[in-house]
């Protein structure tokens, strides 16, 4: 299935390549920058039937324009990007989904489980997604933190999803190593978080083309999601048209939408 998202950064709806953020002095490396509203994604999204999809907040300065997201699409859209105890029940509020958990569920490079429980008991499983963004490692793949720089001790294991598992609703896999470069998808991380998950994963970093929907599908053996980004001509990409995007959700027999792709008022 596709999901949807709004990355926010300076307060503007961007793409961005993610291993970029954060580093060296000329900013990140940039795709796209929208000179439309954040609402105006979210009011597409609710009009299409997307679910699922995810508004992330790269840095500061980015909380108003996701309310207004948020507002725009309430029920719809879950967030991430900087959420701790304090701000998560306000962004519940404000109409998210769900929060999406990243770096203050670890200190330095280790995971602190105890976090994972306390977050979890404090806004419910069932609105609690853990963001295990990832790069390879060897044979393996080891989970991110503080802008995917930090390489965690947290492997990509069975083990250390069912754990995790137990404390959230669903997964997020940014494939860090490609996040907005168009590459590719890691086929390879796909298939292994068809396995090992025992939570449904939405799977992002590399598509390029409306075929990798398909692909991520299959290969995930229905377990898997996918997010579109930079390849998508809503981000000034060419790889894929948003409006085929929608057409094979609704392939899959999802609800379809009273209007059409781009009718946002």
């Amino acid at each position: 299935m596709f999901r949807p998202c709004i990355d926010l950064h300076q307060g503007k709806v961007k793409q961005i390549v993610g291993g970029s953020l954060g580093v060296g002095r000329g900013g990140p490396r940039t795709n796209f920058v929208s000179d439309r509203p954040a609402s105006w994604y979210a009011r597409l999204y609710r009009n299409d039937g997307l679910e699922g999809g995810h508004v992330i907040l790269l840095g500061p300065g980015n909380e108003a324009v996701a309310r207004e997201a948020l507002g725009a699409y309430p029920g719809g859209l879950q967030v991430g990007g900087g959420m701790t105890p304090e701000n998560a029940e306000a962004f519940l509020e404000a109409g998210a989904s769900r929060i999406i958990m990243t770096s203050w569920l670890f200190e330095g490079d280790h995971f602190r489980r105890e976090r994972l429980v306390e977050i979890s008991r404090r806004i419910g499983r069932e609105r609690l997604v853990v963001d295990l963004s990832c790069r390879k490692v060897g044979d393996g793949y080891r989970v991110t933190s503080n802008r995917w720089r930090t390489i965690t001790s947290l492997e990509l294991t069975r083990e250390n999803l069912d754990d995790i598992g137990e404390h959230c609703a669903e997964f997020l896999v940014h494939a860090a190593d490609i996040e907005g470069l168009c590459l590719g998808v890691d086929f390879r991380l796909v298939e292994l978080l068809s396995r090992i998950s025992p939570l449904p994963v939405t799977y992002a970093g590399g598509a390029r083309r409306l075929d990798d929907l398909r692909q991520v599908r299959e290969r995930g053996a229905g377990r898997v999601d996918l997010t579109i980004g930079s390849a998508l001509d809503i981000f000034g990409g060419q790889g894929v048209r948003y409006a085929d995007a929608v057409a094979f959700n609704r392939s899959l027999r999802l609800p379809s939408p009273a209007c059409s792709p781009y009718d946002v008022r």
